[in-house]
């Protein structure tokens, strides 16, 4: 059912903006020298002559302030005090205190704006504030805004009716789907730990998808990232991501999916609220992460999707969240291998300094034994010096002995040695034959003689 704004006047007879721009007529507004039209030739009998007119000298032009100036005066007097029902969108409470939104219905939207909003809610002890999606009554009246030429419903009064046609609608399929299961933690799909593609369905003209690249290369520069475009706002919008998810799907085209886009009111993200959509998501192949909005925003898509990212710049940060930890690990790894590395050489350097100051040499060790050698040979030689003299003298003390007990010694005295032809000492002269061949040994030498 469509619903239309209703403007009441509640101050008496609405004059007819016709009367208000009376003042208006002969006033050259476009141009000093612009021709006035020509009007149609009246029939003869109804021709009367006109009165007298006042001349009037025209202004040259007018300025834009004096121009908003007359419409501010033809306009807000119109519209001193009126009734309007509307629904809430795209609210937006300043620092101030005040509060700007818009009014809208099936066909129209105005701007509106509660001045004070904040200590109206404590003066009058309001028990609700305002949000999108919300239907009002408010009574207030039309204003001119001249730094922008634009109109605005100044409110007074407000008194809200009910939740508006876009948050009713949201909640019933939310119902319909979460009485389906497509809600439930059961059947949402575990994320890859360590994707290396992945698939962004969004406007690829838009900031969102620019945050995430530009986080994903500064995180995780080995991901590859396939951007899907997509329209994510205004007609058409859910069946191109829904389409766009489909394509991922049907081709493989990435290890995970991410429906992307940045914020914005209950009407620019309501594609993301299509039931057609939701479905897709939920019979996805590949895990599907949904960052749609800013963290306040929900859609149907966060609640059917394997994970709901708070922004687009969230789910990158998801998406890269396991490579920064194994990079990071491993960056902790190599660190605490070099200090145990460190730690390691410093022991052993201090262990072989303290070993090397009790081990001798090898050099100093062989030139030690080299000379132990030479004091041993010198030793040696001494002692078989000694040994030889020692023996040199027995044996000469022995042959003193043998030379004074020697046959020789005798012979030398006058006595001679006979022997036989065989050698035998003849020792008796009864042994001696005639002819028989002997040898005589004198203390100088030998002698042949026979027996005669």
């Amino acid at each position: 059912m469509q619903r239309r704004a209703v403007f009441i006047w509640r101050g008496g007879p609405i004059p007819h903006i016709k009367d208000r721009v009376t003042d208006l007529k002969g006033l050259p507004l476009f141009s000093q020298n612009a021709a006035p039209a020509q009007a149609a030739p009246e029939p003869e009998q109804a021709r009367k002559p006109a009165p007298a007119a006042p001349v009037v000298e025209p202004p040259a032009h007018l300025t834009v302030t004096e121009l908003t100036a007359q419409i501010r005066g033809v306009l807000e007097p119109a519209f001193a005090q009126v009734w309007v029902q509307g629904e809430v969108s795209n609210y937006r409470p300043a620092a101030s205190g005040h509060a700007y939104f818009s009014l809208k219905d099936a066909n129209a939207t105005i701007s509106a704006a509660i001045f004070g909003w904040a200590a109206m809610r404590k003066k009058r002890n309001l028990p609700f504030d305002l949000k999108d999606g919300m239907q009002l009554l408010c009574r207030g009246k039309v204003s001119l805004y001249g730094p922008r030429g634009t109109y605005q419903l100044t409110i007074e009064h407000v008194e809200p009716l009910g939740a508006g046609a876009l948050q009713v609608a949201f909640e019933q399929l939310k119902a319909k789907l979460a009485a389906e299961k497509l809600f439930d933690q059961t059947r949402k799909r575990p994320l890859p730990r360590f994707p290396k593609t992945v698939a962004v369905v969004t406007s690829p003209s838009g900031a969102a998808i620019q945050d995430m690249l530009n986080i994903l290369r500064r995180r995780a520069p080995q991901i590859r990232v396939r951007v899907i475009p997509a329209l994510v706002q205004g007609e058409g919008a859910a069946r191109q991501v829904q389409a766009g998810l489909e394509l991922v799907n049907r081709h493989a085209l990435a290890d995970i999916v991410v429906l992307a886009r940045g914020g914005g009111s209950i009407e620019d993200l309501w594609a993301f609220n299509d039931e057609g959509l939701a479905r897709a998501i939920a019979a996805s192949s590949l895990p599907v992460i949904s960052a749609v909005g800013h963290e306040i925003d929900f859609t149907i898509a966060d609640f059917v999707a394997d994970l709901r990212a708070p922004t687009p710049s969230a789910a990158a940060e998801i998406v890269s969240g396991h490579w920064v930890d194994c990079r990071q690990a491993v960056v902790d790894a190599r660190a605490r291998l070099g200090r145990a590395i460190t730690r390691d050489l410093a022991t052993r350097r201090q262990l072989l300094t303290h070993v090397s100051a009790r081990v001798v040499s090898p050099r100093d060790r062989l030139r030690e034994q080299a000379q132990r050698v030479d004091e041993l040979s010198l030793r040696l030689e001494r002692a078989f010096r000694a040994r030889l003299d020692r023996r040199r003298a027995e044996v000469a003390q022995l042959s003193g002995k043998l030379e004074a007990l020697s046959p020789l010694r005798v012979l030398k005295r006058g006595y001679s040695i006979v022997h036989s032809e065989d050698g035998a000492v003849v020792k008796s002269a009864v042994e001696l034959k005639q002819g028989q061949s002997l040898e005589i040994r004198f203390h100088d030498g030998k002698k042949k003689v026979s027996v005669t």
